[in-house]
């Protein structure tokens, strides 16, 4: 597998065009604001930016805003545990994400309907122990959800990750710098 071939996923909590201009189209966002009142107005302007340049955009914890913008999916954090994500009719390529720290959290997922999973963290990142690729070998028998890494991934380890059984990555410093081609 080349790095081409792995989905690209970037965790952004503020819009500024003159950054997204630069990415690689086959980048998705993901719209992940550390407030918890959501700025609607700033989701707004980057929904019609994105639908403007074609890049995917999906929304954290927000199924509902999601689904009336008519973005391309939602995100579920891991602390989110609510399972009423599963009464919402979705679109055909809506897509639901989660992410799980630990196998009790991947099964919340699961539960929650949710097609790709952001395993975090894989590789060391500022003081968090990392899960490993290594550990991460009992995520890959279960072959009903992609398998996304997340954190602390950069290009000195995304060769372990096109080794692994891994089908994408979610970053955030990655982008920022100079995203993968």
């Amino acid at each position: 597998m080349h790095i081409s071939q792995l989905k690209k996923y970037y965790f952004i909590d503020d819009f500024n065009p003159i950054h997204l201009k630069d990415l690689d189209k086959n980048v998705t966002l993901i719209w992940r604001s550390k407030d918890k009142n959501d700025d609607k107005k700033t989701i707004y302007k980057l929904a019609n930016y994105c639908k403007k340049n074609k890049i995917n955009l999906i929304l954290s914890n927000n199924i509902k805003l999601a689904l009336k913008l008519n973005l391309n999916g939602a995100y579920i954090s891991s602390y989110n545990k609510n399972m009423r994500f599963n009464c919402f009719q979705y679109k055909k390529n809506f897509k639901l994400l989660g992410s799980a720290h630990n196998l009790l959290e991947v099964n919340i997922k699961k539960l929650q309907k949710v097609k790709e999973i952001f395993i975090s963290p894989i590789f060391k990142y500022k003081k968090r122990s990392p899960l490993g690729v290594h550990k991460c070998k009992y995520f890959f028998h279960d072959k009903s959800y992609e398998k996304i890494a997340l954190g602390g991934v950069d290009f000195k380890n995304i060769n372990l990750l096109l080794l692994s059984k891994f089908t994408g990555l979610g970053a955030i410093g990655l982008f920022k710098k100079k995203g993968p081609k």
